[in-house]
C-alpha cells in the first residue's frame, strides 16, 4: 500500500507476483468472460496454428494489473484511470509479475494524485501488458 506522503517522481514500487497461469484458471476465466475460444482452452487447437499451448486471455492479464493497482491503492487511494496495452502472449505456467513507477505528481482540486507506469512481465524484458493508473490521494 502506498502512502503519499512518502511518494516521488521515479520510486519504483513494490512488485506483486501471481501464481504461475494454469489451464484451470483460464477455463474459470473463460466461464466467467464468456470468451470460449478455444486458443484459451484447447491445447490441441493451439498447437495446430503454430504455438505451444493454450494462452490466456489478454483481459486475465489486465486484471492482474488491476488487482495490482488497488493493492497499491489499499483504503487511502482512489483508482482514478486504467488503462493498459497488450503486449507478449502470456501461456499456461507463466508467472506474472506486476511492477510500477511513480511518473507523475501533481495537485488538482485540492487533492494529490500520482500517475503510476505500469508493466506486467513474463519474464526479464518480456512484457505482457503495460499502461497506466492515476491514483487520487
Amino acid at each position: 500500500m502506498l502512502e503519499q506522503a512518502t511518494l516521488s517522481i521515479g520510486q519504483v514500487l513494490p512488485a506483486y507476483t501471481k501464481a504461475p497461469v494454469s489451464k484451470v484458471q483460464l477455463v474459470k476465466y473463460a466461464g466467467a468472460s464468456g470468451d470460449f475460444n478455444p486458443l484459451h482452452t484447447d491445447d490441441s487447437f493451439a498447437q495446430k496454428i503454430g504455438l505451444s499451448g493454450v494462452v490466456a486471455h489478454g483481459m486475465l492479464i489486465m486484471g492482474f494489473l488491476a488487482e495490482y493497482v488497488e493493492h497499491l491503492a489499499g483504503d487511502i487511494a482512489i483508482v482514478q484511470d486504467f488503462r493498459m496495452r497488450f503486449g507478449a502472449m502470456t501461456f499456461a505456467k507463466d508467472t506474472i509479475t506486476c511492477r510500477g513507477v511513480i511518473k507523475e505528481l501533481f495537485e488538482k482540486d485540492g487533492k494529490h494524485h500520482a500517475i503510476l507506469t505500469l508493466y506486467a512481465e513474463k519474464g526479464p524484458e518480456e512484457i505482457v501488458g503495460s499502461g497506466e493508473a492515476i491514483l487520487q490521494f
